[in-house]
């Protein structure tokens, strides 16, 4: 069986001794090639040609970014018959799509689990989200959330070491000094409703949403791989608002909504976002061009993953 690893060297536990334990591990089962990314969307080119070169298997060795890469890549065409499966070994800060499927964080454990995978011929069907042409296997997010990551990427370019604590000092710092606090930019528009003046809405594809350190983040937590698309979205950045926001994100709560302010939709099949003025965004925990106006769509069975 013909596999392809994507290793991202860049990623936050990734070494080479490292690499070369696994690679000898996915050997006993594959007839592997091995590519390390070289630049921003080479996981997109790598994962699209193993797609068109009848590859079986394509595991990831990284974080959610190059995961996302891979996954655009496979499904440049759609979802197929022909599209590989997707295994993964996590090796980023975050690793969310990874601990969603229920996956070790441990690379050598979660090599194990691909392996046992492989010898029984196991993997499980995932639906996708699509943002635009831009699938997403975890999450998607408009306005203050992309404005974080948009910084974490800077401080990441100067050097600095993604950690729970720098991304709760950018959180705090953007809320405090950086975002518009005062005039909201989006309006969603979807079977759920029509909500206007909203400063920034969280895109779900499962649950949670995130983890600072090992502490789940849940926005939405009934959204699901077996679903359509659940959002959570804020209509206030005041501290009423915010504090509920948080008390419902940390304790995986539905209550509160403060006056309104706090709106959720589950299971969505498609929406759209419209901003007013160019807004930030961000897929899969990666930055991508400011939008203005996005059609979201949750696409069934899209994926196969050894999982």
């Amino acid at each position: 069986m013909r596999g392809l690893l994507v290793v991202n060297p860049r990623a936050t536990t990734t070494s080479p001794r490292v690499t070369d334990v696994l690679v000898n591990a996915l050997q006993s089962q594959l007839e592997l090639t091995v590519e390390l990314t070289r630049h921003r969307e080479h996981g997109t080119e790598l994962g699209r040609q193993a797609r068109h070169d009848g590859t079986s298997v394509v595991l990831t060795l990284g974080g959610d970014g190059v995961v996302n890469e891979v996954v655009n890549g496979m499904l440049c065409d759609g979802p197929g018959p022909d599209v590989p499966t997707l295994g993964l070994v996590p090796g980023g800060s975050a690793n969310v799509f990874a601990r969603s499927l229920g996956l070790p964080l441990d690379p050598v454990e979660a090599v194990g689990v691909i392996l046992s995978h492989l010898r029984n011929g196991t993997s499980r069907s995932i639906g996708l989200g699509r943002a635009d042409e831009r699938w997403f296997v975890a999450n998607a997010g408009l306005g203050l959330d992309a404005e974080i990551i948009e910084s974490m990427e800077r401080y990441r370019r100067t050097g600095g070491r993604a950690s729970p604590l720098r991304y709760l000092i950018t959180t705090i710092r953007e809320v405090l000094q950086r975002t518009d606090r005062k005039v909201p930019a989006l309006t969603l528009d979807g079977s759920a409703g029509h909500v206007d003046g909203v400063f920034v809405a969280f895109v779900q594809n499962t649950s949670p949403w995130t983890y600072l350190g090992a502490i789940p983040i849940n926005a939405c937590p009934d959204a699901s791989f077996d679903t359509g698309l659940d959002v959570f979205a804020m209509r206030s950045l005041g501290p009423v608002a915010t504090t509920i926001a948080a008390q419902r994100m940390l304790t995986r709560s539905s209550r509160g909504d403060a006056g309104g302010d706090l709106v959720t939709w589950h299971d969505l099949a498609a929406f759209t976002a419209t901003a007013r003025r160019p807004i930030a965004m961000q897929i899969d925990g990666e930055s991508v061009p400011t939008v203005t106006q996005v059609a979201f769509a949750a696409v069934p069975d899209a994926l196969r993953v050894l999982a």
